[in-house]
């Protein structure tokens, strides 16, 4: 194992952290302890955050389960247990606890770069903290699950057969149109069924969440919530850069993308069930049969990579660290979970055979990969990366790994796949600035009605979505089509971060294409920094630029244009 579990020294090893009773005394010592010298203070800052790495890894268990199975009624009450009664008595302990460290005199012995940005952010959130917002916060947790199990819970029926939505999302490449569009149908008459309901939770979320951000004295939940993800290195104008650098250099070229599909198609008019369509006299690209088919060739392709990350898999693979397949009642989507205290991360994804899944797993692979990396910091802040580095790792994983993809396909449905992921890459960058700007919208707009926030989303897609795609016939589905994006509900302004790392990854690979070792070496140097440096000085390490100018993000499109070009 590359990893070993983190043996407890202060806590018991068969500690209970779901039961209040026996967490609020060792909080209480902590609060209470005195420290004389240095060596007495860092020996609390450790005990600390063990405590901190032992109630991550509850967490994280506890959604875990939940995600896997949302019909568990005993994982969904875990969860629900310690969302709105552990989490809302903890908070004020653990702003005690920052509040010790701040006002100490021994915080200026710690040295380096890493402690500064730690401390920074402890700062940050005294400064955030208000007895009010706790239960309120409760109440949101509450509300994301609640949307987490309706998405979860959607399927459709079809040739009387129940399909999972990733499941149904698998039929719209089919070559048949008919097929394309009853599938479409079928997926929009269930969300569209489901819209009111999802609007009122997202009235009560955008409700609830502006009044946090006045309690904290914030004029939107927007300006908040930069504070409160230690948006250091980038401010709200330079995502506004970003939006308006897409628009001019990335939206023309997924007009070209869309274009030449619609010929290929034969279309006079594409439509939003043509999108993912098969090209006529191809098949459907099925790069494996099933989720352990899928572990397999992953472990293989990283391997070949770099050996480290071959390993990385392999691990996780043999302590149960992966729940891949589809099936009813798991919540939609994907991710890795870090497990601070295990160390080997958790893997959770919906694969069911489709290029995307393929996708999803090199993505998922990349950021466990840096969970390995990250793993000896000397503190458990260090190794929780802002999403610009934390996705910069994972995005970089899925173009370096398509020189591996002959683990999955054979050379002529090789080239297919490199072609498809690299306009997915591209077709990326305005659906996430859409995001972004839609919810910057949101927050500066709070008293919205449906309407208001249908026709702002509406106009966002003229400003940044493609122009070919026609929407004619599907007007409602367009206009109700920001409820599928769950970072809008359950992770608030956490998307942009992806298209800033996809311009990063972009620029890891054109290095990879120019010298591979280097590359890989710059890579894991840069990943195994965790957090202990600024953002634009991590990605400087792995050798690039942290940019969103029109004139790098030309020169980017430029090379995926060759790249495509070449295929």
């Amino acid at each position: 194992m590359l990893i070993e579990k983190r043996t407890r020294k202060y806590l018991p090893e068969n500690f209970d952290i779901s039961k209040w009773e026996t967490l609020e005394p060792i909080y209480n010592e902590l609060i209470d302890r005195e420290f004389h010298n240095l060596d007495s203070f860092k020996i609390w800052l450790v005990d600390w955050d063990e405590l901190e790495s032992a109630m991550e890894e509850e967490y994280a268990w506890s959604y875990i389960n939940m995600t896997i199975d949302t019909s568990n009624e005993e994982h969904s009450s875990r969860y629900k247990h310690l969302v709105t009664e552990i989490s809302p008595k903890l908070s004020p302990l653990s702003n005690l606890l920052n509040k010790k460290l701040n006002s100490s005199n021994f915080k200026s012995d710690l040295k380096g770069k890493a402690h500064e940005i730690w401390l920074k952010g402890v700062k940050s959130s005294i400064d955030l903290f208000r007895e009010e917002n706790i239960s309120l916060n409760a109440e949101i947790q509450t509300l994301t699950q609640k949307y987490g199990s309706i998405t979860g819970g959607m399927s459709i029926n079809l040739n009387e057969e129940t399909l999972t939505m990733p499941q149904a999302g698998k039929l719209l490449q089919s070559e048949n149109r008919e097929i394309r569009k009853e599938v479409y149908d079928a997926i929009n008459e269930i969300r569209l069924g489901s819209k009111k309901e999802i609007n009122s939770i997202f009235d009560v979320l955008l409700e609830k969440r502006n009044q946090v951000a006045e309690n904290a004295g914030f004029k939107n939940y927007r300006d908040y919530k930069f504070v409160s993800l230690g948006r250091f290195d980038f401010t709200k104008e330079d995502c506004f850069n970003f939006h308006d650098s897409i628009a001019s250099e990335v939206t023309p070229l997924v007009n070209k993308i869309y274009s030449e599909k619609k010929k290929n198609l034969g279309l006079q008019s594409l439509k939003p069930w043509d999108t993912n369509a098969t090209l006529p006299g191809k098949s459907e690209l099925k790069p494996f049969s099933n989720a352990e088919d899928l572990v397999i060739k992953s472990i293989k392709s990283f391997g070949l990579i770099d050996e480290y990350f071959g390993k990385a898999l392999a691990d996780m693979n043999e302590l149960g660290h992966l729940d891949l397949a589809s099936k009813p009642g798991k919540s939609p989507g994907g991710y890795n979970y870090p497990l601070y205290e295990s160390g080997a991360p958790f893997i959770f994804m919906n694969s069911v055979g489709t290029p995307r899944d393929l996708v999803t797993m090199m993505h998922e692979g990349g950021h466990a990969v840096h969970s390995f990396l990250s793993h000896d910091l000397e503190l458990s802040a260090f190794k929780s990366c802002p999403s610009e580095v934390a996705e910069l790792a994972s995005m970089s994983m899925e173009l370096m790994s398509m020189k591996h993809w002959d683990e999955f396909y054979n050379p002529e449905d090789l080239k297919r796949a490199k072609k498809e992921h690299l306009e997915d890459s591209i077709m990326a960058l305005p659906w996430i600035a859409m995001v972004d700007k839609f919810q910057h919208w949101i927050y500066e707009n709070p008293n919205q009605t449906v309407k208001e926030r249908e026709d702002a989303w509406l106009g966002i897609n003229v400003q940044l979505g493609n122009s070919v795609v026609d929407w004619s016939d599907s007007s409602q589905a367009q206009a109700n089509s920001w409820q599928k994006q769950l970072h809008i509900f359950e992770l608030p302004f956490y998307y942009i971060e992806y298209g800033m790392a996809q311009l990063g990854a972009i620029a890891v690979w054109k290095n990879f294409k120019e010298n591979p070792e280097k590359t890989i070496s710059q890579y894991k140097e840069a990943l195994g920094l965790g957090y202990s440096l600024s953002v634009p000085e991590i990605y400087e390490k792995a050798g690039i630029k942290f940019d969103f100018s029109k004139k790098y993000i030309k020169e980017l499109m430029d090379f995926m244009v060759k790249e495509l070009s070449e295929i």
